[in-house]
C-alpha cells in the first residue's frame, strides 16, 4: 500500500490549528507566552526525534501518549499542550512545526515583523547586519529579523529573501546573466 499525502491537506489544517492557537493567545494575552513555549517545544522536538516518534506510535495507547506530553511538556502553555495533546492523539503530531510556521506568521503580521533571509557566501557582520536591517525597515515599515545564511555558491554579494519574493544581487547571478547576454549578441 502506498500512503500519498496531500501537503494542501497538511498545510490547510496546520493554519487552521495555528490560526485557532494565536487567536485563542491573543484573547487570553498570551501570545508572546505562546510563542515562547512554541520554540522551547520545537526545539526539544528537533533535538529529539525519536521523542517525536514515540508521540505517534501505535504501540501506545492514546492515554499513554498523552501522558508522555503531559510529562515532557507540562510546565508549558497549557493551550500549546493541550493542541499537542490532540495532535498526538490523532497522530498528527508531525503537524506541530507546521502549525508554528502559522502560529509565527499571524505572530508576525500582529506585532508588523518581517522576517529576512539575507544569503552570503561570508558571514555578514554584525555591522553589515545592523545597516541591512535599518535600510529594509525604512522601506518596509516593519520591524525587520535579519537571518544571515551562508551559501558559497553565490560567489559573492547577497540575496535577500522577503515579503515573499527574493531579490538576487549575487555575482554568481550576475556573471550568469553576463555569459547570457554574451552568448546573445550577434556578430
Amino acid at each position: 500500500m502506498i500512503l500519498v499525502i496531500d501537503m494542501t491537506y497538511i498545510d490547510t489544517n496546520a493554519k487552521n490549528y495555528g490560526d485557532a492557537l494565536f487567536m485563542l493567545a491573543k484573547e487570553l494575552g498570551e501570545i508572546d507566552i505562546v510563542k515562547n513555549d512554541f520554540d522551547i517545544l520545537c526545539e526539544a522536538l528537533n533535538k529529539n526525534p525519536e521523542y517525536l516518534k514515540l508521540l505517534d506510535t501505535p504501540s501506545l495507547s492514546r492515554e499513554e501518549r498523552v501522558i508522555l506530553v503531559d510529562k515532557a511538556f507540562g510546565n508549558l502553555n497549557k493551550n500549546l499542550v493541550n493542541m499537542l495533546k490532540i495532535l498526538t492523539e490523532r497522530r498528527l503530531v508531525y503537524f506541530i512545526f507546521k502549525i508554528r510556521d502559522a502560529y509565527l506568521s499571524e505572530y508576525d503580521d500582529y506585532y508588523c515583523i518581517e522576517r529576512v533571509e539575507a544569503i552570503s557566501a561570508i558571514p555578514l557582520s554584525e555591522d553589515q547586519l545592523r545597516k541591512l536591517k535599518s535600510k529594509l525597515e525604512k522601506v518596509t515599515k516593519k520591524q525587520i529579523i535579519v537571518t544571515n545564511t551562508l551559501d558559497s555558491s553565490i560567489l559573492g554579494g547577497m540575496k535577500l529573501r522577503y515579503l515573499g519574493i527574493q531579490i538576487d544581487g549575487s555575482i554568481k547571478t550576475k556573471l550568469d546573466n553576463f555569459e547570457k547576454s554574451l552568448k546573445d549578441l550577434v556578430i
